[in-house]
């Protein structure tokens, strides 16, 4: 073990770093110094001289002090065991170097220092401040570091609760969803199990139809079998009697005969199963009929958009207010500050035409709307008719309102677009009366849009062609 060192701390700091040495080495001047300090030293001088006293040297004549070295480590551990006996008395921190209070903090170096270490070459020029003051200043920045920090983690922790009830949300919307389709397939089913029993029962009703037909027809026929059996058996005993008897009621025998034989009887015609009308295109059948109880709606409204005071019909084609604020979460597509509602399907192309029911409202407002989804107020375009309690006015994003004649009282409005012409047209289906016309160049798609306390998408009348052509 090394012995304790009795030098001071001045005799054993390197002149060039003014540092404890490190891998301290000696010139033939006896001056000693740090081996990498005093080649640093040579390499910017560009000639081997002593710092100190400038005698100049080889480049071999450094050579390594080792009984300073030994000092040096005795004298670092001695320190160390001073610092951690004073760590754990709860002494102030002090100075590697000097062992001083550290009371200063140097501006350039940003590290705290001590009043030896003020003077001391390694900080020549530098300016200092109070360590106190220095600390204060780095709490302060942090603080405004933890500050932004804080306001991260509150906006995480918003995101997160905003997840969570989505993940809810998510739950109930397919509990939901999964028992509209069971009453959904519910109806069908039922359609299909009446329509079953009253083509069974019309085939059982043909059945018993046609087969007491017939069994009418097998008792007439084994009527007239009968009889004509009786007749040959009469016929035959007379053809075996005596030849006087049987020429004597020849004549008798004959026209009893002649008038027991009866006509051929009439084959029965349709009298098999109309087997061709009982299946032959019965799915087909059985769908067109289908029509009286399903309806086809050209616009169905996203439930994922509503305004959280509007609520949606089941078959999410009709919508009403409510008082009550339902737990939605907060998604970007849903409305936060009107009261509206987007179609599920958006158009970049082709022609299409939906009818809404506005009936006696006086609030409403019915058009189309650009792509939703990342979209600002400022960028996103529209197009609409609005009734603002009876003020009837065509507003877009791109033009000024239009007035239209307040003497319109349009119970259902009637809206027609053609994406490639770019033309968006209202009129009253009623009335047949047209309303207004956008005329503009669409680059984006667009999707129907819906504002009112309550309305309704009117579903359309399929027809389809029976006729098949055959080339």
């Amino acid at each position: 073990m090394a012995a304790k060192s009795s030098l001071p701390e001045e005799d054993l700091c390197c002149p060039v770093c003014c540092d404890i040495f490190t891998d301290p080495v000696i010139l033939s001047c006896s001056h000693s110094y740090c081996h990498e300090c005093l080649q640093e030293y040579w390499r910017q001088r560009k000639v081997n001289e002593c710092p100190v006293c400038r005698k100049r040297f080889s480049s071999g004549a450094a050579h390594c002090n080792l009984a300073l070295r030994n000092l040096c480590e005795a004298f670092l551990q001695e320190r160390r065991q001073k610092e951690e006996g004073g760590a754990s008395a709860g002494s102030e921190v002090v100075c590697s170097l000097h062992g001083e209070k550290l009371k200063l903090f140097c501006l350039e170096d940003k590290q705290p220092a001590c009043v030896v270490c003020q003077t001391s070459r390694k900080h020549a020029n530098h300016k200092f401040c109070p360590v106190d003051e220095a600390a204060g200043d780095y709490k302060k920045e942090l603080k405004s570091v933890l500050k932004v920090l804080q306001e991260k983690l509150k906006v995480f922790d918003a995101v997160k609760l905003t997840c969570d009830k989505t993940e809810q949300h998510i739950r109930s919307q397919a509990q939901h969803t999964e028992k509209q389709i069971m009453e959904e397939f519910k109806a069908l089913h039922l359609f299909l199990r009446d329509e079953r029993v009253v083509r069974i029962a019309a085939l059982k009703e043909e059945e018993e139809r046609k087969s007491q037909l017939m069994k009418r027809k097998i008792e007439e026929m084994s009527r007239e079998i009968s009889s004509l059996s009786d007749t040959i058996r009469d016929v035959e005993v007379e053809l075996r009697g005596e030849d006087v008897v049987f020429i004597q009621s020849y004549q008798a025998i004959k026209q009893r005969a002649l008038e027991c034989t009866p006509t051929d009887p009439e084959r029965v015609s349709g009298a098999l199963i109309d087997v061709a009308k009982h299946l032959g295109n019965l799915q087909f059948r059985v769908w067109e009929k289908m029509q009286e109880i399903v309806q086809f709606t050209p616009v169905i409204l996203d439930p994922n958009t509503v305004h959280p005071h509007l609520i949606l019909s089941n078959n999410l084609i009709s919508l009403r207010h409510s008082t009550e604020t339902p737990q939605l979460p907060d998604n970007p597509e849903r409305f936060d500050k009107y009261r509206s509602v987007l179609g599920s399907d958006g158009f970049n192309s082709g022609t299409h035409s939906w009818d809404v029911e506005v009936g006696d409202s006086i609030l409403w407002s019915v058009g189309v709307v650009t792509e939703w989804k990342g979209a600002t107020a400022s960028t996103r375009g529209h197009w609409r008719l609005d009734n603002n309690k009876g003020v009837f006015k065509a507003r877009s994003s791109s033009d000024q309102s239009v007035p239209l004649s307040n003497r319109l009282r349009p119970q259902r409005i009637r809206v027609q677009l053609d994406w490639e012409r770019g033309k968006l047209s209202f009129s009253d289906p009623v009335t047949n009366t047209h309303l207004h016309t956008f005329t503009h160049t669409f680059t984006k798609r667009l999707f129907p849009c819906f504002c009112s306390k309550h309305l309704r998408i009117l579903p359309e009348k399929i027809t389809f062609n029976k006729n098949i052509c055959f080339y």
